[in-house]
């Protein structure tokens, strides 16, 4: 077998349908639209979710909750993200972006104290957890709230 004997099977490619290409296509005058009528003429057609008048599927549904705008949109890490730091260094948003622990600060950055530490570092977010200050300060470290 060679590229050139390449070839797709028969009945699954087709070709595309040319409209208004004159009556003897079969497809000209009106392109297989039909006639007259919205869905006839050029930019005709309903909006996605229209039902035709009948009450439409999103206002039939009961509506739940409300959304905070003032909602505080806070950056987490976990202590065992700490492992990438060298003992003694200072970890703060700019090291953090820098590691690829935090995209951006957002509203702030939480330390939080899933995972364990062994390595004495000090520490400089937003919040800090109990049970993550109580890790950090047990390894050696230092915790400053900014």
């Amino acid at each position: 077998m060679k590229l050139n004997d390449l070839s797709p099977p028969k009945g699954s490619r087709r070709p595309r349908k040319r409209l208004g290409r004159g009556v003897g296509s079969g497809k000209g005058k009106t392109a297989g639209r039909g006639t007259k009528g919205h869905n006839s003429r050029s930019g005709g057609g309903v909006r996605p979710g229209f039902e035709g008048g009948q009450m439409p599927l999103h206002r039939r549904l009961p509506k739940r909750g409300f959304t905070n705008i003032f909602k505080k949109k806070i950056s987490i890490i976990n202590i065992r993200d700490l492992a990438k730091f060298e003992s003694g260094s200072i970890v703060d948003e700019v090291a953090l972006v820098r590691m690829g622990l935090v995209k951006s600060r957002r509203d702030g950055i939480k330390l939080l104290g899933q995972g364990d530490i062994d390595i004495p570092l000090t520490i400089k977010v937003n919040q800090v957890s109990k049970a993550a200050e109580e890790k950090i300060i047990s390894a050696g470290g230092k915790i400053e709230v900014v």
